[in-house]
This record gives C-alpha cells, sequence and structure tokens, in this order.
C-alpha cells in the first residue's frame, strides 16, 4: 500500500513538473506563437466597424504648410495607429485610397514600392480608406472584387501584401475630412515637423507600369533634404474615383430602390435554346447559373448572383438564371425570383427530363444543384462552380478575366 502511495506521489510530481514547464515557456518573451495568438485574439475584438449616415459639411484640402491632423484610427493589423506613434520619422506619407477604386488599384503597387524603397531612409507610409461602405453602390464595384469594407481591408491588405499600416475611417470620416481628400488616390507629404510639403497625385500616368511615382518621389527627396518644393509642384490635381462620404447615402438608396422596382420575368426555353445559351454567341462574358426552388444552396446563395449582376453588368458581362423546376411550378420559381429581385435573364427549361437537360449541358456535370458556369464567347467553360459558389471567390474570378479586368 506504501509503495502505491509512492508511485501516486511520483506521478503527481511528474505532472506538476511538466505543467510549470509549459507555463514557464508559454510566458517567456521569446515564445513568438504564444504572443501571436494573444495578438489575434486582441486583434479580432479590439474593433467593430459601424459605418452611419452623417450630416454634410464642407471639405476642404490641407494647404502648404499646414499642419498634419491628429488621427486614431484602426488598422487591419488589429492595432489602433496614431499619429504621435510616427513622430521619429523625418517624413510621413498619408495616401487616402481604398479598395474598389481602379485607379487605386493602378497606383498600388508604386505605392508598395515607395514604402519598399524609402521606409529606410526615415520615410513612414500610411494608407487610410475614408470611404463609407453604405455609400458605396454594387454598380460602382465593377472594377473590383471588394468592397470597402473593414473586412475587405483585411483581404486586400493580405492580397497585396501591404508594407505599411492600412487604416479605416469609413464610419464617420472623423479624421479624412480634416486633410480633404478629393478622390482615391491622394497621398500629402510632411516634413519632420509635420508641415504639409506635397499633396496630389503618385505621378501623371494612371496605367501599371507607365508611370514611376515621378511626383511622389520628388516630393520625398524635396523633403528628407529640408526643401521646399516649387510651388507648381507641391500641389497636383488628385485623379482617381470620389470619396465616399456617407452623406451621400441618399443616393444610394434612391438607386437601391430603383432597382427593386426593375420587372422581373421568367422564360420558358427547349433543350435547343438551353443548348444555344451556352454556346453564348454574345460578345459578353456569361456567368449561368443552374438552380431550382427545392434546392436549399441555391435558395440561400442567389442573391449573391445579382449583387455579381449589379457589379459587372454594365461591362462586358452578363448574368443569366436558369430553373430546373418542372414547369408546372413556373409561377413558384417566378415568385422566389421576384422577391429576389432578380432583374436580369432568367430562363426554365421546358421539360422534365432531366437527364436530357444533363446531356445538353455536359461539363462532367452530375446532375447536382446548384451548378455556375462562366461562360467566354463562343461557348468556352473558363470556370466552373459545383455546388455553392464561393461569392468572393467567384467575384476575383470574374474581374482578373481577360474581358472585364481591374483597369481601364
Amino acid at each position: 500500500m506504501r509503495a502505491l502511495h509512492s508511485l501516486y506521489y511520483l506521478f503527481a510530481k511528474v505532472c506538476f513538473l511538466i505543467l510549470l514547464s509549459s507555463l514557464v515557456y508559454a510566458c517567456r518573451p521569446g515564445n513568438q506563437a504564444s504572443e501571436k495568438t494573444a495578438n489575434t485574439a486582441s486583434s479580432e475584438e479590439f474593433f467593430t466597424p459601424d459605418p452611419k449616415v452623417v450630416e454634410e459639411k464642407p471639405i476642404n484640402t490641407l494647404e502648404i504648410g499646414d499642419t498634419a491632423p491628429d488621427f486614431r484610427l484602426p488598422g487591419v493589423d488589429g492595432q489602433y495607429h496614431e499619429l504621435s506613434d510616427y513622430q521619429d520619422k523625418e517624413v510621413l506619407v498619408i495616401n487616402f485610397t481604398c479598395n474598389h477604386c481602379p485607379t487605386a488599384q493602378a497606383y498600388e503597387q508604386r505605392f508598395i514600392d515607395l514604402a519598399e524603397e524609402y521606409s529606410e531612409q526615415g520615410v513612414q507610409f500610411i494608407a487610410i480608406s475614408p470611404n463609407s461602405p453604405i455609400a458605396v453602390l454594387p454598380e460602382e464595384l465593377g472594377y473590383t472584387d471588394l468592397n470597402d469594407d473593414f473586412e475587405s481591408m483585411k483581404i486586400r491588405a493580405e492580397e497585396m501584401d501591404y508594407n505599411f499600416p492600412y487604416l479605416y475611417d469609413g464610419d464617420e470620416h472623423r479624421f479624412s475630412t480634416a486633410y480633404g481628400p478629393t478622390a482615391t488616390p491622394h497621398i500629402f507629404v510632411f516634413d519632420e515637423d509635420r508641415k504639409l510639403t506635397y499633396q496630389g497625385r503618385i505621378d501623371a500616368s494612371e496605367k501599371p507600369g507607365t508611370g514611376q511615382a515621378e511626383d511622389a518621389i520628388h516630393a520625398i527627396e524635396k523633403t528628407l533634404q529640408g526643401e521646399a518644393l516649387a510651388a507648381d509642384r507641391a500641389t497636383t490635381p488628385a485623379f482617381g474615383c470620389s470619396i465616399k462620404w456617407a452623406w451621400k447615402n441618399e443616393y444610394t438608396l434612391k438607386v437601391n430602390e430603383e432597382w427593386k422596382e426593375k420587372p422581373v420575368d421568367l422564360s420558358m426555353i427547349s433543350l435547343e435554346e438551353l443548348e444555344k445559351v451556352l454556346e453564348n454567341d454574345s460578345d459578353q462574358l456569361r456567368l449561368v447559373n443552374f438552380w431550382a426552388t427545392w434546392c436549399g444552396p441555391c435558395i440561400v446563395e442567389y442573391p449573391e448572383f445579382i449583387e455579381i449582376q449589379r457589379m459587372y453588368g454594365n461591362r462586358d458581362f452578363e448574368f443569366v438564371s436558369v430553373s430546373l423546376d418542372n414547369p408546372e411550378s413556373a409561377d413558384k420559381a417566378l415568385k422566389f425570383l421576384q422577391k429576389k429581385y432578380s432583374a436580369t435573364t432568367n430562363y426554365l427549361v421546358n421539360t422534365d427530363d432531366k437527364y436530357a437537360i444533363i446531356d445538353v449541358v455536359k461539363n462532367d456535370w452530375d446532375g447536382s444543384l446548384p451548378l455556375t458556369l462562366l461562360i467566354e464567347p463562343g461557348g468556352k467553360v473558363y470556370h466552373k462552380v459545383p455546388g455553392t459558389i464561393d461569392p468572393l471567390a467567384l467575384k476575383k474570378t470574374i474581374v482578373d478575366h481577360p474581358m472585364i479586368g481591374r483597369y481601364y
């Protein structure tokens, strides 16, 4: 019995030592895994976006010699950033930009390259998105896969490997209005005393690869040297997308209501006509979704297709829905489409023979729904999604297709 007690004591002591060792390791400053876990948890909790409609106010752009207004903004890194955080830097460059604007995207890599070249020379680069997500319509997202909400900013920063803080000011524009950007992108360069030395464009050539950030480089170099820029080079026009201030929400609501008022129709088509739809003899990229009212995943994902149509419908793109409900359920299918404001091209195949439909669709389709095909002119299936779509992945596939593209 005594031997058994001794064994229990030894076992308990070993367990205690193991636990103590784990706790000591977890608390060591060099334990990067623990720090990363802690930082991740705090970043998820530190800020909850809450974009609001705000009262309109005049916007005055800073003038040369003005002092940089203070700010405290959440970043995609899960931390708040303040102007004072960078007081040890000789030069501060703030770029008012966003996710959705094609011009902002066109200059994106140039800003990354600037940060790569000058960050070790005492220059701090910061990007701020001033746009309110509630002031951006789907129709304004025709050159992107992302809106300007905070979560989308995280995605864009990670995809492009941003080497600078990316901050969000889309709730009430508390700080962006103090700087007065007129477009995205619009950069502001400040000296060591945080006096404005330059504001305007990054360079004069929008298309990627045609400009080398000449205006920004000139401003940074002059500011590092403590020299004033010539008057004709200290201020330049900032070409790009207008800032989406939240007091423009009235227009957003109006356009959304207009979309809801558009007529929704459902046309019966034969197998031969379905074959023509898939041949795509148009000059547009065609997204075809096969669905049915009895298909749960189809019903859940369907609104995503309406948003996609609104995003890319003004370009060389069209969305077509094809219902595989039985012909006698046409009224039920139409009612669903009307409820979802499907003001697009909507078909229902006029046959009960689902296997005949499978033979027409082909593309190794096993007959399960939903099915989504992205079809190029001439009938080539560029992208196929059996089952539920990933909306972001599908948008990215569409906008990166050569017929669409992110730039003008």
